[in-house]
């Protein structure tokens, strides 16, 4: 009898993301490894159309702005001093900022999307962030999740087995 994606099981998956007109937004160049069940590990809409699917079976599932990376949020932009940043600054870099105030979230990484003059300007939203995506991927690998992968609430990775 052949494995199903279900609660507690380490699922690998082959992907890759579209935006709505067919455009790659990610190549899955890397098989994707989450545990099933509900870990906030993968979108809870992908999660869902995966439960119960064997290996080698294909879901494609639409996901809205909301559902992915969230709604774009234009107070997450903010304009800084060059003279605060390193010389060798580049569009595209990323630096760590901490919280806003009142936030218990962690710190928020922060891309450079424009240096004009003396001003860089940062964009603390996900690069997918307002964007509708198209997640197409197949089942390659399902098996129990270990007690510790439970506990942890993720897929142990080859980095965790080096600590």
């Amino acid at each position: 009898m052949s494995q199903l994606v279900a609660k507690n099981h380490i699922v690998t998956l082959d992907y890759h993301v579209t935006d709505p007109d067919g455009e790659v937004v990610d190549e899955g160049r890397e098989a994707l490894v989450y545990l099933h069940g509900g870990y906030d590990d993968i979108f809870p809409k992908i999660e869902e159309a995966l439960h119960g699917k064997s290996i080698g079976e294909s879901v494609q599932v639409k996901l809205q702005p909301d559902e992915a990376f969230g709604e774009y949020d234009a107070e997450m932009v903010q304009i800084e001093p060059r003279a605060d940043f390193p010389k060798e600054l580049q569009v595209g870099m990323q630096f760590e900022g901490g919280p806003e105030e009142g936030d218990d979230d962690d710190f928020i990484i922060y891309r450079v999307t424009d240096i004009a003059n003396d001003k860089v300007v940062l964009d603390g939203n996900h690069p997918l962030a307002g964007m509708a995506l198209v997640f197409t991927c197949t089942v390659t690998a399902i098996r129990p999740a270990s007690a510790e992968e439970i506990e942890q609430g993720h897929a142990q990775s080859e980095e965790d087995d080096e600590d």
